[in-house]
């Protein structure tokens, strides 16, 4: 993590609007999260002004957001963020910045799915809504969306590290996952828009389902195998299935297998974020583990050895 040097406040937020957003500088201003990339303050009852804080890459994440979401948006059944303004760097604060569409609810790593079969139904209908061919210099995925024998390297390490920790009871179970993710069939259709990052903390709650998707800084273009990972990881046991019979199209045999493979990786990632959070380190979310230990169950139960 690359954490600004700018102290990020109230004071900073008014300040910036005044010199480039007038119109919405006497709006009440309170901090609402902060996330892996940005922190998001709300902007009165409707808005949200979101701002890099802890990473390089979050610069050019919000400017494709702004570049790219507003016209995916209207098409999709569940309220997103939408970037309304575009906050430049400037003096008193060197990193661009926007202001979006606030979304209600709670996040899923804090407020867990309980009403399976509506998640189920709600998911895949955002996700077929989602996942339409990309145009001609949609964005690429940062080492999402691909083969996954591109992420062996990662697989290994995440494995490794993870029972090191004692955070995975089966490994051999796990490998036999994404070895049979690997092999096979790769995506041979058109790159389809996808969100790319469906972990808990992205995804709004309320009355026990889904009721907002967050954070598209991820969006890419690539194999939609890579977004219906988020069956395994978002939902309650037993609802993915349901999920893989209303997402349309049907998914095909092989890109479920490489979803489980991407679940896997996401699983990992969730793993350790939780574990740092448990040991207080920077970074670290303790209520990333559960989802994760529960996926990786999920993704064990039926594998075949």
């Amino acid at each position: 993590m690359v954490v600004t040097t700018t102290d990020i406040t109230e004071d900073l937020i008014r300040d910036l609007l005044r010199e480039q957003h007038p119109d919405l500088a006497d709006r009440p201003v309170k901090l609402g999260a902060r996330g892996w990339d940005n922190q998001v303050w709300r902007l009165g009852d409707d808005l949200a002004v979101r701002l890099p804080w802890a990473t390089q890459s979050a610069d050019a994440l919000l400017r494709k957001e702004h570049a790219w979401v507003p016209a995916l948006a209207p098409r999709l059944p569940l309220p997103v963020p939408v970037p309304q303004r575009l906050g430049e760097p400037s003096e008193r604060f060197p990193r661009p910045w926007i202001v979006t569409t606030w979304v209600p609810g709670e996040p899923a790593d804090r407020a867990p799915v309980t009403r399976a079969a509506e998640a189920a139904d709600t998911l895949a209908a955002f996700l077929t809504a989602l996942h339409q061919p990309a145009p001609t210099g949609a964005p690429v995925g940062r080492d999402r969306g691909g083969p996954l024998a591109d992420c062996a390297e990662g697989f290994a390490q995440g494995l490794a590290s993870a029972t090191e920790l004692g955070l995975i009871r089966d490994p051999d179970a796990v490998r036999a996952v994404w070895e049979d993710a690997v092999a096979a069939p790769g995506w041979t259709g058109p790159a389809l828009w996808l969100h790319g990052d469906l972990h808990p903390a992205n995804v709004l709650t309320a009355d026990g389902t889904l009721c907002g998707v967050i954070d598209f800084g991820d969006l890419f273009a690539g194999d939609p195998a890579c977004d219906l990972a988020a069956a395994w990881i978002l939902l309650p046991d037993g609802a993915a299935d349901r999920f893989h019979r209303a997402y349309r199209p049907a998914p095909d045999a092989a890109t479920l297998r490489r979803a489980r493979g991407w679940a896997v990786l996401r699983a990992f990632s969730g793993l350790h974020i939780g574990h740092a959070g448990d040991h207080g380190r920077p970074g670290g979310k303790s209520t990333w583990g559960p989802p994760a230990q529960a996926a990786l169950r999920r993704l064990t139960a039926t594998v075949h050895r």
